[in-house]
């Protein structure tokens, strides 16, 4: 049986991304968003390890450390802090508190995995065959799209290394950038087969880039996907359909789910585009 991780984290993308990680090498997460719903999970399932992130609303992760370090029912459990505010000292203020390891952010996929099973007592795993795609135990998949070059536009480094996670393994050209003015750049000086843009950027958001794409002639032929980890009324979608948007997407997702979508949305536009062919082709030979 593979190991249970508790992952407590409060954003939603570096959630995602741990939890992707963690799955890709086919260990079991479980996920709690702040504190209390951590340390509740923790007492009643009594996972392998706990990943917690130190900067949590309400109860912080040092309370959390100290509350799983004082229950004997729950003291063996190796703890690691998360956090993005390293600064001098805070290594050793984390294990003094009770963490039993400390990883700093922003998460480096590549040694995540490798970092967390040092306290799982295991020897480091290869890196699968295809991380983001499938799981270490699931042969990779053929793509039909090898080479589509896929625009992922985000201010967020973590949603942008997710991405790449998931799509660079798989052989698509990926290209990334941290806002609409510099991805509209992008765009315009290479047409990309695939847009991926976050909503919530600052300056100018996901609906104005959407926007932006639907005026251009050269562009506005290209699939769009918009993501959004806070847009949970609904309105949003149904804002981004109108716009012109192909996806609409709330994090976390599904990896699977998410590729066979990305597949989809490829594999049309290659039929329209061999259909604008054909008819040209008739066209002339009427001519």
């Amino acid at each position: 049986m593979s190991a249970r991780i508790l992952v407590i984290e409060d954003n939603p993308a570096n959630l995602e991304l741990m939890t992707y990680l963690l799955r890709a090498y086919s260990y079991e997460p479980l996920c709690a968003s702040n504190g209390e719903k951590g340390l509740a999970l923790a007492q009643s399932t009594h996972p392998d390890i706990v990943v917690c992130d130190i900067q949590l609303p309400n109860m912080d992760g040092f309370e959390v450390v100290r509350r799983l370090k004082s229950d004997p029912a729950t003291r063996s459990i190796p703890v690691v802090a998360v956090t993005a505010f390293a600064m001098v000292g805070d290594r050793d203020r984390a294990l003094a508190a009770g963490f039993d390891g400390y990883i700093g952010k922003p998460i480096v996929p590549e040694s995540f995995v490798q970092q967390i099973e040092q306290f799982l007592g295991v020897k480091s795993s290869p890196r699968p065959a295809a991380v983001g795609s499938a799981p270490a135990a699931k042969p990779r998949r053929h793509n039909a799209h090898q080479g589509a070059r896929v625009l992922v536009v985000d201010n967020t480094p973590a949603n942008l290394d997710l991405m790449s996670s998931l799509l660079v393994p798989l052989e698509f050209d990926v290209v990334t950038a941290p806002d609409v003015r510099s991805a509209l750049a992008s765009a315009r000086e290479r047409i990309p087969d695939l847009i991926i843009s976050d909503v919530h950027m600052p300056d100018e958001s996901g609906f104005d880039f959407l926007k932006a794409v639907k005026a251009d002639p050269a562009l506005r032929a290209v699939p769009f996907i918009l993501a959004s980890a806070t847009s949970w009324d609904g309105t949003s979608g149904h804002h981004a359909q109108r716009l012109g948007a192909d996806l609409f997407l709330m994090r976390p997702m599904d990896p699977e789910r998410f590729l066979a979508r990305i597949h989809e949305l490829l594999a049309s536009k290659s039929t329209q585009n061999r259909d604008h062919l054909d008819e040209g082709a008739r066209n002339w030979r009427r001519s």
